[in-house]
């Protein structure tokens, strides 16, 4: 089956589609600092990446898949002090994205995949909400990447909590959007190993404050395209394995 790219099919073909079967998938992510390596567009290539590769292993199974545009307008307090972060309320981000499902289930689709890429906890906690009781019977398939079993199948970086605009992350804005990445700047850059997921627990707030006052963290030299790819791989695989288990039948 074909993959999809809502914003560029007419209404008719939508129309055509079998809607009830059909599982549509948003990249979110955030406009937030990424060190002085990576673009602050950082997080939704990374969620647009894990779209696709959810998309194509739908396809496979011949569903059809129909990734929508980009959410980006999220909840990005902890990169707030840096500029060019744009931050909105968790509660906006829950309001817009019951919208999202609502409108989509109107229109008669039956599962709204999430393919989410920012980790800052008031954001993930505004996901969750909207989650949590999805409107007009859709079905709503969101991997937490936080939580330890998907943690478990990424990378070791990814598993140390030093993963904002590291070597994780790095790796798969090289792989899909090379071009982006300022290579002399990342190869200079010393590794923060400081974990964010412990400063989190600290108290932290603020990238700052959790040891990562040029908004980097982990080790951003050692980043490669083929890890890149290989966490692609591993991201839509999560999404798709969620896809299954939200459209399981009782």
């Amino acid at each position: 089956m074909p993959i999809h790219r809502l914003a560029d099919m007419t209404w008719e073909e939508v129309r055509d589609l079998d809607r009830s079967r059909a599982v549509a998938i948003l990249p979110v992510g955030a406009m937030e600092a990424h060190g002085p390596h990576l673009p602050l567009s950082t997080d939704v290539i990374i969620a647009e990446a894990m779209a696709r590769a959810c998309a194509e292993s739908l396809s496979d199974e011949g569903r059809d898949a129909v990734v929508l545009p980009a959410l980006w307008a999220t909840h990005a307090g902890f990169a707030g002090a840096f500029p060019g972060t744009v931050s909105v309320s968790g509660q906006a981000v829950t309001t817009l994205l019951r919208e999202v499902a609502a409108a989509l289930a109107a229109q008669g689709f039956g599962v709204l995949a999430v393919a989410n890429a920012h980790l800052d906890p008031a954001h993930l906690a505004s996901l969750r909400d909207a989650c949590a009781d999805p409107p007009g019977g859709i079905r709503v398939a969101f991997v937490d990447l936080t939580r330890r079993a998907a943690a478990e199948r990424l990378t070791e970086e990814f598993r140390t909590g030093a993963c904002h605009a590291g070597r994780f992350e790095g790796s798969i804005v090289l792989a899909e959007a090379a071009g982006l990445v300022r290579g002399d700047v990342a190869a200079a850059l010393e590794p923060v190993p400081s974990s964010l997921s412990e400063a989190i627990s600290a108290g932290a707030r603020t990238f700052a404050e959790a040891g990562g006052p040029r908004a980097y963290f982990g080790w951003p030299a050692d980043a490669t395209a083929e890890e890149g790819r290989e966490s692609v791989r591993v991201l839509g695989a999560l999404l798709a394995d969620a896809v299954r288990g939200a459209t399981e039948e009782p």
